[in-house]
């Protein structure tokens, strides 16, 4: 199953990488790329030229790409659409303390379905795989009012751009919350976010640039000076963020709406690989 919305893919300097460009491919979950003018021509050797949008401007940083995009969805009146970062290996289902790699884009749909029935979730995504502990029990399959990063499903018209040139999905997720409205951010999918700085391209040389990070949390800090702490972990500088103060934000379900206490698994299957490389459906828990 595929998502609804479209699937927008921001890239710079990656075009040898391709992570996300290959998970979504291996998949069969449709894109569009949005790249500089000068590369356009080495992603076409991997991707369809109908797939591929150039940007109108070169080297201005990665808040203005995404705005550029969030304007193109709107010029085209898309209810949601989707960025997803260029440096994704792979989409997986948690459950069961289990990361299971998912094979199609079924977890979009049901974010995209389980967002569509409220009024004031604009930003709604997956949680990162690393982040994602398989020795702890109890773990929501949501977390309320949180960051959402790397992923974002966004209602179109929500009163918002990205603004700060760095750590902006975290600026934007905090500007939502301070509306009184919800972010959703999904720990029954996860995506495989590789680290920040560990695949060349994209932000790299911005970030060379920087004093351990110190001009990330400064930004930060000086848009959220009641919400963000500036502390010291692992060598660098880190933002702390206090989200707790947005627990009183609560998701509004649309007039009308219905939610069943069935539970709809989309046709999920869980399948195994079997000894000569073919896969078969296996059996699963009842409530997998």
């Amino acid at each position: 199953m595929n998502p609804r919305y479209p699937v927008f893919i921001p890239t710079k300097g990656r075009h040898e990488s391709r992570f996300t460009i290959r998970t979504f491919q291996a998949a069969g979950i449709p894109f569009r790329i949005f790249v500089e003018e000068q590369e356009a021509e080495l992603y076409a050797a991997h991707v369809e030229e109908s797939q591929i949008v150039v940007l109108p401007h070169r080297d201005k940083g990665l808040t203005v790409t995404r705005n550029w995009i969030w304007d193109y969805a709107a010029e085209r009146e898309y209810p949601r659409f989707w960025t997803f970062d260029d440096n994704i290996k792979g989409l997986f289902r948690f459950n069961f303390n289990l990361k299971t790699p998912m094979a199609d884009g079924t977890a979009l749909r049901i974010i995209e379905d389980f967002t569509d029935r409220y009024e004031n979730i604009p930003i709604a995504g997956m949680n990162y795989f690393m982040f994602a502990s398989r020795k702890c029990g109890n773990q929501p399959p949501i977390y309320w009012n949180t960051r959402v990063y790397s992923n974002m499903l966004i209602k179109t018209q929500a009163p918002f751009r990205n603004v700060t040139f760095f750590n902006d999905d975290t600026d934007l997720c905090l500007r939502v919350l301070k509306s009184g409205s919800c972010t959703a951010l999904f720990n029954a999918f996860l995506i495989g976010k590789a680290a920040t700085m560990t695949v060349k391209g994209g932000m790299t040389d911005y970030y060379d640039e920087t004093d351990n990070r110190m001009e990330f949390v400064e930004e930060l800090r000086r848009a959220h000076p009641e919400l963000v702490k500036v502390t010291k972990k692992w060598g660098r500088w880190h933002h702390h963020v206090d989200y707790s103060v947005f627990r009183r934000n609560a998701p509004a379900l649309r007039s009308g709406v219905e939610v069943s206490a069935e539970p709809d698994n989309y046709g999920m299957v869980l399948e195994k690989e079997r000894a000569d490389g073919s896969w078969g459906e296996i059996a699963a828990p009842e409530y997998w």
